[in-house]
């Protein structure tokens, strides 16, 4: 069998047992908030492409045009700006690259109609009728829900990790406890921060 290593201390003494301890339960830590992390990166992503009927030029992220044989993203090849409160302007950098911009804009999820102006794209945000708000607040709230959901499924996963330790007898009961306390503290961090990812969402979904 491999010999166990032993990380040195800060203080150039051998690491104790329960430097080791430690080191064990703050590694399932960090990686149980790098995955809840990105939990809450992949909710903001989705809810970015949730269209309200303000404008906003991260709409236009995930819409993507040909450009020397190569799909990228519009703000690749043009300049996105805000123009005002309801339109989104885009100024491609070549000018042979418009038709192709306006036709992605176009022919993208987002239910969008943009018009050539000279050089500039105009992208008007469609009004929201009520029904389509109150169907939108359930999509956004379902992403929410997941992002919820899949930041608890870590803090099982870091639970069910902090168990094997105990049961093998490589920690205590009582850091044991104190691991679960401090996983359900970045579960409680990032739900929050879910639901504030939620909410401000809402309110631009209610925007008149």
């Amino acid at each position: 069998m491999p010999s166990e290593r032993f990380e040195a201390r800060s203080d150039g003494c051998p690491p104790t047992l329960s430097h080791r301890k430690n080191n064990m339960i703050n590694d399932i830590q960090k990686t149980a908030e790098g995955k809840m992390q990105r939990s809450v990166e992949v909710l903001k992503e989705n809810l970015a492409k949730v269209r309200t009927g303000r404008a906003h030029t991260g709409l236009l992220d995930q819409v993507e045009v040909e450009y020397w044989g190569s799909m990228v993203p519009v703000s690749q090849v043009a300049n996105v700006t805000l123009l005002d409160a309801r339109t989104i302007g885009v100024k491609p950098f070549e000018g042979n690259m418009a038709a192709k911009v306006e036709k992605a804009i176009r022919d993208s999820n987002l239910g969008l109609n943009p018009a050539s102006v000279g050089d500039l794209i105009r992208v008007p945000m469609p009004m929201l009728t009520e029904e389509r708000r109150k169907d939108l607040i359930k999509v956004v709230r379902g992403e929410a829900e997941e992002g919820r959901v899949s930041i608890r499924n870590v803090r099982r996963d870091a639970n069910d990790h902090i168990k094997k330790l105990l049961k093998d007898k490589e920690i205590s009961e009582d850091e044991a406890r104190r691991g679960e306390e401090a996983v359900q503290k970045l579960t409680d961090k990032y739900i929050a921060e879910a639901d504030k990812l939620l909410t401000a969402k809402e309110e631009d979904l209610m925007a008149v």
